[in-house]
């Protein structure tokens, strides 16, 4: 059993509160298992900290760049301390819509009409028939993100603006109407499937973390069949990226398309969040796992060449 823990949280990316939290709970959670336990708010010298602190483990509760993209993966791996969850290539693939788009394509798992464009071509005007989704590639907490809706006259004016900070690249897709839907994978187990009722419009940043932002309904309201197909597929696409520890789907379903194609892979999450609102310990929850198991299992799955 490893001792001492080092929880990786904070960093600088726009997800920074987020993790935060996460990082909080996740190390309350182990010092009542009885870990030491060190809280460490990743800065640009993390790899002097990591040297002078020597933990046995690094439980990664970053989100966003640099502890979801496969950076801090890097590090941890030169440094040689153990870390949790997706290593150096699945991280980097995942973080990337546009390129883990291709890989879980080819895995069979069901993607959105899609591609990839300059900011300024999304905002010159509509790069697909409305409606669709402007995403940016490498970001996470729906940051960035539009639905454009039908019958709007043009593009969302926030791309022009002088500040914007979500990178050059979008993805633009197709938006499928209907469901959210989400399944964790733990392991090589994939999880229930939960379907997320946000009181806005758009499951967005508020809506994920706001208390009363949305409801999870567990087990999700579809068919078994369907149920199922989110599982497998969750898992299919665990194993496409490569993944490792625990990870998230999210997927889209339309039911009024009989056609079989109203199942769409949205992305795979490697850091999902482990707040008080957040999916993954519902989920584990549901399963009979306690969040301090949760927590604990992260840390004793923890491994070099993930």
């Amino acid at each position: 059993m490893a001792r001492h823990v080092a929880v990786l949280m904070g960093g600088w990316s726009s997800e920074r509160d987020v993790s935060l939290r996460s990082g909080a709970a996740c190390a309350a959670a182990l010092e009542t298992a009885g870990y030491q336990v060190t809280r460490v708010d990743v800065g640009r010298d993390i790899a002097e900290v990591l040297t002078r602190l020597k933990p046995d483990v690094a439980l990664n509760v970053l989100h966003g760049t640099p502890g979801e993209d496969g950076v801090i993966q890097g590090v941890l791996e030169i440094l040689q301390i153990p870390y949790s969850h997706s290593g150096v290539l699945a991280s980097a693939l995942a973080m990337d819509k546009a390129q883990a788009r291709i890989a879980l394509a080819a895995a069979g798992v069901p993607v959105a009409n899609g591609r990839t464009v300059s900011r300024l071509e999304a905002a010159e005007g509509h790069v697909m028939a409305p409606p669709y989704v402007l995403k940016p590639v490498a970001e996470g907490s729906s940051f960035g993100v539009f639905i454009v809706r039908e019958g709007q006259a043009h593009p969302p004016q926030e791309l022009t603006q002088e500040d914007w900070t979500f990178g050059e690249t979008l993805l633009v897709e197709e938006f499928i109407p209907g469901l959210e839907l989400t399944c964790a994978v733990l392991g090589d187990q994939a999880l229930g499937v939960i379907e997320i009722e946000a009181t806005q419009p758009f499951y967005d940043f508020e809506s994920k973390y706001a208390p009363g932002g949305s409801r999870h309904i567990l087990p999700a309201r579809i068919l078994p069949d369907v149920y199922e197909k989110v599982r497998m597929l969750s898992l299919t696409a665990h194993r496409a990226l490569g993944c490792r520890g625990v990870s998230r789907s999210d997927f889209r379903f339309d039911p009024s398309r009989t056609d079989g194609s109203g199942l769409i892979c949205l992305e795979v999450n490697t850091q999902p969040g482990m707040t008080e609102t957040s999916l993954v310990p519902d989920l584990a929850a549901h399963a009979g796992i306690s969040f301090g198991e949760l927590v604990t299992w992260m840390v004793e799955d923890a491994s070099l060449d993930r």
